[in-house]
């Protein structure tokens, strides 16, 4: 049966995330009813390469899904693409060995994570990034994120609810940029990330910018796996994946 890898891209903000969940409606049902229509009433799944929370967006990320014949690609993207959800969007659509897997396969990971620090928030920006008004020291903040980079066990910014076992993860670059007046992007890449990891490293970068926890604190939280050096989970409409890198 041939396999088929898409990239594609979605609006969160409407969905309880990504996963298929009773009562709920997310990104892989929305998906899976455009193909079920495609292909004469009959179910197809996709596997995804890593789940997104709700309200959580995504630009980059990667499926795929075996069909029961072969469709051109690009005429497959494209009846996907105006089927689909206008928050949907099937960027490219390639066909695959059936050896591929989005999930397991996936290399690099680039999560972007946009913070609105206005002091009131912008209401043109209140679905894309997280409101945070408070003072921060963006030198600080950036010499506690080199303590995220390297390989690390990173159970104590994993949140409960995970079945992953192994938590041990490679990143190998967290940045902070300024995006004009007043906007924050961190941009996390790595070889995986753990059930809401990126949120709590934000939200402990946060309270470390805001001097309510010492610059050192993710060090000693991934040291000691102390839970009080670590920070709130950040808001999930900040959150956006960005890219999935395979060999």
């Amino acid at each position: 049966m041939p396999r088929y890898k898409a990239v594609i891209s979605y609006d969160g903000t409407n969905y309880a995330g990504f996963q298929i969940q009773n009562n709920a409606h997310t990104v892989q049902e929305e998906i899976e009813n455009t193909l079920r229509r495609l292909n004469g009433g009959k179910s197809i799944t996709i596997h995804p390469s890593g789940r997104t929370d709700s309200g959580v967006h995504a630009k980059g990320q990667v499926i795929h899904f075996d069909y029961p014949h072969e469709r051109e690609a690009e005429k497959f993207r494209f009846a996907l693409d105006t089927q689909t959800a206008d928050d949907i969007c099937f960027v490219s659509m390639e066909q695959v060995e059936d050896t591929f897997h989005a999930r397991y396969l996936a290399k690099e990971k680039i999560y972007h994570y946009y913070v609105d620090t206005g002091q009131s928030r912008d209401p043109f920006k209140r679905l894309y990034s997280a409101h945070y008004r408070f003072d921060l020291d963006l030198d600080v903040m950036r010499q506690a994120a080199k303590y995220i980079e390297g390989e690390h066990d990173f159970s104590v910014f994993c949140a409960t609810g995970s079945s992953v076992e192994d938590k041990t993860r490679n990143v190998y670059e967290v940045r902070i940029e300024e995006t004009g007046d007043s906007g924050l992007l961190f941009i996390f890449r790595g070889n995986g990330f753990l059930y809401k990891m990126v949120r709590m490293l934000v939200g402990t970068l946060l309270k470390i910018g805001n001097e309510q926890l010492p610059t050192d604190a993710i060090k000693i939280a991934l040291e000691n796996q102390d839970k009080k050096m670590t920070g709130p989970t950040a808001h999930p409409e900040g959150l956006f994946l960005m890219n999935v890198s395979y060999e």
